[in-house]
């Protein structure tokens, strides 16, 4: 019994570790992301080699959070990780299968837009979020 409470207490001491590892992370990544996106206009006018460096620093960072993410996914238990990996693969799907349709739009001349990553980044996180609810109340 005593060993049952020492794991459960481990996971959740591992657990809250990967996930603040994981934001800082994230939120890391996201900053890179601005200066990648608006350094180049704001801060040092479009020079190729400090605009090459905050695109490279971009994708380290974002390498280093996909690690973290690895990582926090191994870290859970095996219920935690079939919620989030079916979360992940339904995301992934409708991602796919809508921004293929998405795209073939615009080149059948259907839409007149080009469409945009942003909406499709918009409609995966949305679907990631939905499936871990789904998963969350199926497994509860």
């Amino acid at each position: 019994m005593q060993n049952q409470l020492n794991e459960s207490a481990n996971l959740a001491s591992r657990t809250k570790t990967n996930t603040i590892r994981l934001g800082l992370w994230n939120a890391a990544w996201v900053l890179s992301m601005v200066l990648a996106a608006f350094g180049p206009k704001l801060i040092w006018d479009f020079n190729t080699p400090l605009s090459v460096l905050g695109v490279l620093l971009n994708l380290g960072v974002g390498f280093k959070m996909i690690s973290c993410n690895k990582a926090y996914l191994k870290g859970l238990d095996e219920l935690q990780q079939k919620i989030q990996f079916e979360a992940m693969a339904l995301s992934l799907g409708v991602g796919l299968v809508v921004g293929l349709s998405y795209e073939l739009l615009e080149d059948i001349k259907l839409i007149t837009f080009e469409p945009e990553i942003p909406h499709l980044i918009i409609l995966m996180a949305i679907t990631f979020m939905i499936g871990l609810i789904m998963g969350g109340k199926r497994y509860q």
